[in-house]
């Protein structure tokens, strides 16, 4: 898959359409995808303003974007401070040059979600049965960056640990479930479910789960003062973004990555 199968025309008219979108205050968070309000105007999500419809599949046919990232985009536009989520289509296709690669963003970017030292949900993992299972899926995909093969024993087990790490902090956690850190169980299991393509990405939705589980029990702390809860979410989300782009726009050019002058 090439983003935007290489031509520039591609990126200009999707990014031409949001911008404008956004100029006439069509972009709404929580709305839905592309539909018409109570005056009849249409307005959608980040999405939604992207396609005209709800098809995430849509981003590989139309733009040449993993759907993942899609999921990735609609999710991190949900909750981002309103200034932020204003820009975020603009920025979003922005990140990506004509012709790369993005196959490994999704990977590159659960690697950094599940175990960052200051942003990773490693960081408020409450007992070693979660840590072990959020360092299994980390490195499953990490062996798909590397480009080596996993094998379904590998992955099955992984999902496993996951899955039981997530029901023993379960009960803790369900108070505390917090969207900030779920919509990665929420949106990116979808799409694993839907289109796995490997062994490794199967583990992808327990091990989802075990994070937000272990993350909202963690939230549950930080929530005692309502202001510094707001400002966790606001900073992580803010960071989430800020990742995504800089991944994006680090993938390599096809060309480039062939050796093609």
């Amino acid at each position: 898959m090439v983003a935007f199968h290489g031509k520039q025309e591609v990126k200009d008219f999707y990014l031409n359409r949001v911008r404008e979108h956004r100029k006439m205050d069509q972009l709404r968070q929580s709305f839905g995808y592309w539909q018409r309000d109570r005056d009849g105007e249409f307005r959608g999500c980040a999405v939604g303003c992207t396609l005209h419809s709800s098809n995430h599949a849509a981003y590989e046919s139309e733009l040449g974007i993993p759907r993942v990232l899609a999921k990735l985009e609609d999710g991190i536009f949900e909750k981002l401070p309103s200034d932020r989520a204003q820009v975020w289509p603009e920025e979003f296709l922005s990140a990506a040059t004509a012709g790369a690669d993005l196959s490994l963003v999704w990977p590159q970017f659960a690697v950094w979600l599940m175990a960052d030292p200051k942003w990773g949900v490693m960081n408020f993992a409450k007992n070693e049965k979660s840590k072990t299972a959020i360092i299994a899926v980390a490195d499953l995909y990490r062996a798909k960056i590397a480009g080596v093969e996993v094998g379904a024993k590998q992955a099955d087990a992984a999902a496993d640990d996951a899955a039981a790490a997530a029901a023993y902090d379960a009960e803790a956690a369900v108070a505390a479930y917090d969207a900030a850190v779920a919509y990665v169980a929420a949106y990116v299991a979808a799409y694993d479910a839907a289109v796995a393509a490997d062994a490794a990405a199967a583990a992808a939705d327990a091990a989802a789960a075990a994070a937000a589980y272990d993350a909202a029990a963690a939230v549950a702390y930080v929530a005692a003062g309502d202001r510094k809860y707001i400002e966790t979410r606001r900073a992580a989300r803010l960071a989430q973004a800020d990742k995504l782009l800089e991944l994006m726009a680090a993938a390599p050019v096809f060309g480039e990555k062939l050796g093609v002058e």
